[in-house]
């Protein structure tokens, strides 16, 4: 971390020096603490600086010989900064698995979302050489071991999210209190709009649980830093942002399910409870809360989707963000999620260029996001482009992007690519009587057809076509697809499944 006054005595702008310290160190965090006599007078020519990246935090030299505020920043930066620039000096698993695994690198990313310290290691190494005398030759790889834990071989993501985020009593979905067996609340997706669902009503004493296929924190768990949520003055990471809300919903007695994906839902009629369905589980609630969030879009260029995994990766996948020190990164994409990345990934990567289809970013990405791109120099931003072929020996080595405009084509090495690419919605697991659009996104309030509207009235505002079934965040159509937006409409449902369970409504 670099701590510096807000003047220097060698130096007549202080933004200047950040900015020299910033090519050398890429990675450092940077921070000013003024002393009380200029702090005011030095904000104004300092903080647009700071909307802009130049600087982390502006902050009031320590007056005591405690200022809470003062070492709470610095520990929140270093924290921040330890996270996300080091390798972890303590890991609680070690996943053996051989050079550019995929899976592996999947799996890394789960225990980097989940707040779980992590390393990948070789199997001819002494950690794989250890793990191996608990398999036979013919078992295969990735292999994760952990403290305290059998070895396992996994075949899938969830295959890990079961064996460390599931016990015996989380098993018990009969454990609701009642003896019926049957949730208050069941919420399908834990992203934004999902916890903060989780934490309103298991607050308000609604028994509640949370499905998720995969971590905690959905497209938003991803992002390196959200600089624009309410509170967070100095941003916070998505991971963080997903990590707390989990934490404050179990606190009111939420059970969480990671790695449990539902494949069906089957709407009940007549009173009777929804049932929720995977490949070994069956949930009974009285209502459901449709949070599944969305899916990045495919690239379709095949050459390029042969190798997700190797180089190729959808979304920001932070845990990878190390292994791009000195090598060329595209990223593909014009929203706030893409911004984010290329900000981070610009901290390890010799350049990032961003590559957009449409003819500026402005259009679909804040401006505070848009401002740090423009001056980071290692960021270049390719408007009308798109990625129209890729490969390399194993592992993604060189891209070939085209100029919508002018049509002409250009091949450069390339040893990372990063899509995040719109979005789609993933609620192909509902069933007919609840309306989706022509894009697959769910219709609420209004929005749904009138044909489906109960006698003559539209549902309420986050209510489906089908009777205690709601929707929240980005599954739901015109939903502003913002992390705030998507925690509102979360925290709003709850009024709405309460009126449902309300006695003579359900």
């Amino acid at each position: 971390m670099f701590v510096s006054d807000s003047r220097l005595p060698d130096e007549d702008n202080v933004l200047a020096a950040f900015g020299r310290w910033r090519q050398l160190v890429p990675t450092a965090r940077r921070l000013i603490v003024s002393p009380y006599d200029r702090f005011l007078s030095d904000a104004p020519g300092l903080r647009a600086g700071m909307a802009k990246g130049k600087y982390d935090a502006y902050l009031l030299m320590p007056r005591g010989a405690r200022d809470e505020e003062f070492h709470h920043s610095v520990t929140e930066l270093l924290s921040d900064w330890g996270w996300t620039a080091t390798d972890p000096d303590v890991v609680v698993a070690k996943v053996v698995a051989p050079a550019g695994d995929p899976l592996a690198a999947e799996i890394r990313d789960f225990f980097d979302r989940m707040g779980l310290p992590s390393r990948v290691v070789l199997p001819d190494s002494e950690i794989g050489q250890h793990v191996a005398a608990h398999f036979s030759e013919d078992d295969g790889y990735p292999r994760v071991w952990a403290v305290n834990r059998d070895p396992l071989v996994v075949t899938s993501v969830r295959d890990v999210a079961r064996s460390f985020f599931e016990t015996t009593a989380e098993r018990d979905l009969d454990a609701t209190g009642d003896g019926t067996g049957v949730v208050d609340v069941a919420v399908v997706g834990g992203g934004p709009a999902g916890l903060a669902t989780a934490v309103y009503a298991a607050s308000e004493g609604l028994s509640t649980v949370v499905l998720d296929s995969s971590a905690i924190g959905g497209q938003a768990g991803t992002s390196s830093m959200i600089r624009n949520y309410l509170g967070f003055p100095r941003g916070v990471s998505g991971m963080r942002l997903a990590q707390r809300a989990r934490n404050q919903a179990l606190r009111f007695g939420t059970r969480f399910h990671t790695g449990w994906e539902v494949e069906e839902l089957v709407a009940g009629v007549d009173g009777e409870p929804h049932l929720l369905r995977g490949v070994d589980f069956e949930l009974a609630a009285r209502t459901v809360v449709v949070a599944s969030g969305v899916r990045y879009r495919s690239l379709g260029v095949p050459s390029v989707e042969a190798l997700v995994g190797r180089g190729v990766n959808y979304g920001a996948a932070m845990s990878l963000s190390r292994e791009m020190e000195d090598q060329d990164v595209v990223v593909v994409g014009g929203g706030n999620s893409a911004g984010q990345a290329a900000v981070h990934l610009a901290r390890f990567a010799r350049s990032v260029t961003i590559a957009v289809r449409r003819p500026a970013l402005a259009e679909t990405m804040s401006a505070y996001l848009v401002g740090e791109i423009e001056f980071n120099p290692r960021i270049t931003v390719a408007p009308c482009t798109r990625v129209v072929d890729g490969g390399g020996d194993g592992r993604l080595e060189w891209l070939e992007l085209e100029d919508t405009n002018l049509g002409t084509r250009a091949r450069r090495p390339v040893g990372g690519l990063f899509l995040l690419l719109g979005a789609e919605p993933h609620c192909g697991w509902l069933p007919d009587v609840v309306a989706r659009d022509e894009r697959g996104f769910v219709l609420t309030g209004r929005d749904v057809p009138k044909d489906r509207w109960a006698d003559g009235l539209p549902p309420d505002s986050l209510a489906t076509s089908a009777p205690g079934i709601f929707a929240a965040g980005d599954v739901r159509a015109g939903s502003m697809k913002r992390v705030a937006a998507a925690t509102g409409e979360g925290a709003s449902v709850v009024p709405l499944v309460h009126a449902w369970l309300a006695p003579g409504e359900g």
